[in-house]
């Protein structure tokens, strides 16, 4: 293999790793909000969501 073939296997990886690690802190962040930017620790534990009148 040349440099260039290995370099690709080692971007290629990288970028797995990199998904994986997205994937993964957004199924285990439960302090944070959806956008998964870790900026606000809101807790929307307290709030009550009004049953629809149907």
């Amino acid at each position: 293999m040349d440099v260039q073939t290995i370099l690709v296997f080692v971007l290629f990886a990288l970028a797995v790793l990199w998904l994986g690690r997205m994937v993964y802190r957004s199924l285990t962040s439960k302090k944070a909000c959806a956008s998964n930017c870790g900026k606000c620790a809101a807790d929307f534990s307290d709030i009550k969501i009004p049953e629809s009148k149907v």
